[in-house]
């Protein structure tokens, strides 16, 4: 393609970027809209926090600290960057970005491709090393309702919202394991996949470069296939050290205002909460969180108010405090990478 065409393709793809953003926007305005009642009901409670337990609640910060070390392990790992400074402030900067702007992991997921390029990393190991690093720990929440099984059948007592959640989660794990080994073991479903993506953005307005999309999707999964390599049981315990850390921050904020639901329906609230923080109509699924997972620890067991002020710590701790947490560290990264581009790759871990 010639220099002059490439401004008009840009410029082809232009009016449909901003009605696609236009579009986030106004589905966000009207998420926070309907979700404003519980959001002000929420943040009226938060006087109640001057109640909390400080050693639970000190508790539960080591443990979310934790999370995010097991998160930045399994993506030293699969970005092939041994660098702490330059994964940690990638992932703290791009994850404020993607719990302020609207998009979610989408936003998150290009905000940190630029900054972990810029320091260094190759291009081809971000995308496989991210892509695998949100589908590991994506499958390991889909993955903890099954966990809550055996409780549920061994007699106990679910409120049916929470043992819809772990019939849902346990088949959603069975089918992402399932999709995940046939595309991984075999060509051809990925083949397939890939003429069918083909197909249908050749009929979407605007240009795309289809040429070739399913041996990119086989290049991509090799990629992704060999992140981990041979260190893939330490990225394992990162993949599970992520969300089962960040759960017992959410058992301690529990315990913090004298709650003690049992863990199995503790676990399925959780990862109900979870699955609604990928909702990508508000930033960080802002109010769907908080409403679904306050009732749902209502159901676990919780009184309403320990429900709504545990939620209310959970979300301090997972949510707010990382947005600033996020600004600090890509001033650090700015003032590292800023001008110079300080390869990662020879940084010392």
């Amino acid at each position: 393609m010639t220099a002059s065409a490439e401004p008009e393709q840009h410029a082809g793809h232009r009016p449909w970027r901003i009605v696609f953003r236009v579009a986030m926007l106004l589905l966000t305005a009207v998420s926070l809209y309907l979700l404003a009642p519980s959001l002000i009901d929420l943040f009226t409670s938060w006087p109640a926090l001057k109640d909390l337990q400080p050693a639970w609640l000190a508790l539960a910060l080591l443990f979310e600290a934790t999370s995010y070390l097991s998160l930045w392990e399994v993506q030293r790992i699969a970005l092939r960057c041994p660098s702490w400074f330059t994964v940690g402030t990638a992932q703290l900067a791009s994850g404020a970005a993607g719990s302020v702007i609207p998009g979610g992991a989408a936003t998150a997921g290009a905000f940190g491709y630029r900054m972990l390029v810029r320091a260094g990393v190759r291009g081809g190991d971000v995308a496989a090393g991210l892509t695998a690093t949100v589908m590991g720990t994506t499958t390991c929440v889909f993955a903890l309702p099954v966990l809550a099984l055996p409780a549920i059948l061994g007699g106990v007592a679910a409120p049916r919202g929470l043992t819809q959640t772990a019939y849902i989660g346990a088949g959603a794990f069975v089918l992402a394991v399932g999709a995940g080994m046939a595309a991984f073991l075999w060509d051809r479903p990925l083949l397939l996949v890939g003429r069918g993506a083909a197909a249908v953005l050749r009929r979407l307005p605007g240009e795309r470069d289809t040429e070739g999309l399913p041996q990119r999707l086989l290049v991509q999964r090799d990629r992704i296939r060999g992140a981990f390599g041979a260190r893939w049981p330490l990225a394992v315990c990162g993949i599970v050290g992520k969300p089962g850390f960040d759960y017992l921050a959410l058992v301690c904020c529990l315990a913090a205002v004298g709650a003690r639901p049992d863990p199995s329906l503790v676990l399925l609230a959780y990862t109900a909460g979870a699955l609604l923080a990928l909702v990508p109509f508000t930033p960080g699924g802002l109010g769907f969180v908080e409403a679904g997972l306050t009732g749902m620890l209502t159901l676990a067991g919780a009184s309403t108010h320990q429900a709504v002020v545990a939620t209310l710590a959970y979300r301090l701790i997972s949510f707010w405090l990382p947005l600033p947490a996020g600004g600090v560290a890509y001033l650090l990264y700015r003032h590292r990478y800023g001008s110079a581009g300080t390869s990662a790759a020879t940084t010392s871990p």
